[in-house]
């Protein structure tokens, strides 16, 4: 049994989309559950009507507290396993899969290699042959799909790394062995955290070379330093600002990742005092890393506060 968790907020027109193609699946999932996080102020009427009327058995369920992605993709995880879900596949609402073959392609693949966990290629939706996320590979960043491809024009899995939050599939035991999102890191960092858990685990994932899904680009975020060598993160948005520093001083505090310290020293120090001099800047990045990692979770982002 395959159950597909699209969680949304404030994007009917983008979760239509989505939907289309995910219940439109060559190999058709056995139940979807939408989780909408806009329910608590209203929501919108037509995400619940898109759910009922999808050509699948549908679950929606309506939170009165915005859970966030993390708390969105828990709330529908467990609800999965509440179902007897087998295989629990993830999608977002403003990303698409790229075709109608892509579960099939992806359940193929994890019973070829024995996999606990499998992702496609997360893609452009403007430009397909590109990445929507970097992604790092030691000090190298590869930026298109066939940069993936370091064993040849034949390979199929890449081993050990994975998207998790745009159609990613896990196993159900994977999920009772791994856990499900952290409700405190909301937006941002959760994936990353997830996926360090995976890496621990020492169950086989990866991702999936011959299938991808569609995301809007992601990559403006990261920007070049030191010659374009390297990168750092810097959001335009303050809120994400807010959520990807603070989250980040918490996950990079953890068995696993803090190797990663000093090298995030040396970015973000180099990006704010170097690049953009801006040493307030450096700061606001220092403060809300301490809360992370100090876990304070109870600091809510306020607009007013975060004008670097």
């Amino acid at each position: 049994m395959v159950c597909a968790v699209v969680v949304t907020h404030r994007r009917p027109e983008e979760l239509a989309t989505s939907l289309d193609l995910v219940s439109a699946q060559s190999r058709m999932i056995d139940h979807l559950i939408v989780v909408d996080n806009d329910f608590g102020n209203g929501g919108d009427e037509r995400v619940r009507d898109l759910v009922t009327r999808q050509p699948v058995p549908s679950t929606y369920l309506g939170s009165h507290r915005n859970l966030g992605g993390a708390g969105g993709f828990a709330l529908g995880m467990l609800h999965a396993l509440a179902l007897g879900a087998d295989w629990v596949w993830l999608a977002d609402d403003d990303g698409r899969p790229r075709d109608t073959d892509v579960l099939a392609t992806l359940l193929a693949c994890a019973k070829r290699h024995n996999l606990a966990e499998v992702s496609p290629m997360v893609c452009a939706l403007e430009s397909p042959d590109e990445l929507a996320f970097p992604l790092r590979r030691g000090l190298v960043w590869r930026r298109r799909t066939d940069e993936l491809r370091t064993e040849g024009s034949g390979q199929d899995l890449l081993p050990g790394i994975a998207s998790l939050f745009n159609g990613a599939l896990f196993r159900a035991e994977t999920i009772e062995a791994v856990g499900v999102p952290d409700i405190r890191l909301f937006i941002r960092g959760d994936e990353v955290d997830v996926h360090r858990r995976l890496v621990r685990s020492g169950l086989p994932f990866g991702t999936c070379l011959t299938t991808a899904y569609l995301h809007p680009y992601g990559s403006d975020e990261f920007k070049p330093i030191l010659g374009g060598r390297m990168h750092t993160q810097y959001p335009d948005d303050p809120a994400k600002r807010f959520f990807t520093y603070r989250n980040r001083g918490y996950v990079l505090s953890q068995p696993g990742l803090r190797k990663l310290l000093p090298q995030e020293w040396m970015r973000f120090g180099w990006y704010f005092l170097v690049s953009k001099r801006d040493p307030a800047g450096l700061r606001e990045w220092m403060r809300l890393r301490k809360l992370g990692r100090q876990e304070k979770f109870a600091e809510k982002y306020v607009a007013s506060r975060s004008g670097q």
